[in-house]
């Protein structure tokens, strides 16, 4: 009896068959998966989501050629496929040097318990929070524009070269008298470093993502660039509507008040505890906008 039962599993459920998990085969899920996971990510947030939703269209015209012999697409298919490749690289050039540039400074480990976009630079001295505080409200009681830059952990060598060198302590009214209208070092962003103003008049890139809104002039694009090719911290003040804002990590946060923003610049700008990092993993909300 016990014989017939078993050839009977062996027959009908011989293909029914389970591998022996090991510690290795889970880590090594664990390690695809969130690779998987990050590319996602990156897909969501950058012209690459088009891309991958062109591909799947054409993944399926590649399946019903498939099923009903469409020969001549098929070949087609398979010919251009190649060179395909090679127009998706260049034409997607900079969403793949900017993912490069995140790899290269992202910290693994912290971001496995804080999530993509919880990159966290240097402490901002309070005494320089408050004078960009009060500098850019002062501006922004009287629509002067201005763009401030706060260096954190990536070093923004190259753009401070673009500027004219000044080096001197942070201040509400050196920053208020360099972004006064009509003055030789108004136009263009500064950069501070410590408490530091290190450089004005910098030459930002511009982000070229399309999904920008269209109302947002030079210095909020400049402002989103280098946030997506560094984890600095950039303060703009709208010369058009007077309005304070905040980039960082390729987010824009718009018209803040005073209180908001000096939390955002303290939240984006401080090293987190490890307990705090594990309690972000287990709550995770939606990201603030």
């Amino acid at each position: 009896m016990l014989g017939q039962i078993k050839d009977y599993i062996t027959t009908y459920f011989d293909w029914f068959y389970i591998p022996r998990m090991k510690v290795t085969d889970a880590i090594e899920i664990l390690f695809i998966a969130v690779i998987v996971y990050y590319v996602m990510v990156w897909f969501k947030k950058t012209r690459a989501w088009t891309l991958f939703k062109g591909i799947l269209i054409l993944l399926i015209f590649m399946g019903i050629s498939a099923v009903f012999g469409f020969n001549t697409l098929l070949w087609i298919f398979r010919n251009t496929i190649r060179e395909g490749i090679i127009a998706v690289i260049i034409i997607f050039q900079p969403e793949f040097r900017r993912a490069l540039e995140q790899l290269g400074r992202k910290k693994f480990i912290s971001s496995l318990f804080t999530g993509e976009n919880s990159e966290q630079g240097r402490r901002i001295d309070k005494k320089v929070l408050n004078d960009i505080t009060k500098a850019a409200y002062a501006m922004s009681e009287v629509k002067t524009g201005a763009l401030i830059v706060i260096e954190q952990e990536v070093r923004l060598g190259d753009y401070e070269r673009t500027g004219i060198a000044i080096d001197a302590v942070v201040s509400s009214q050196l920053l208020i008298n360099i972004f006064e209208h009509n003055t030789p070092l108004h136009d263009g962003a500064v950069l501070i470093r410590s408490d530091r103003i290190v450089s004005a008049t910098c030459y930002l890139p511009l982000s070229d993502n399309l999904d920008i809104n269209k109302a947002y002039g030079t210095r909020h694009r400049a402002a989103l660039g280098i946030s997506e090719v560094s984890d600095s911290i950039t303060v703009i003040v709208s010369e058009e509507t007077g309005a304070v804002s905040l980039a960082c990590n390729g987010e824009l946060y718009r018209d803040l008040s005073r209180e908001d923003f000096v939390d955002k610049i303290e939240r984006f700008g401080k090293n987190e505890s490890f307990a705090r990092k594990i309690k972000m993993w287990k709550g995770r909300g939606k990201r603030e906008k």
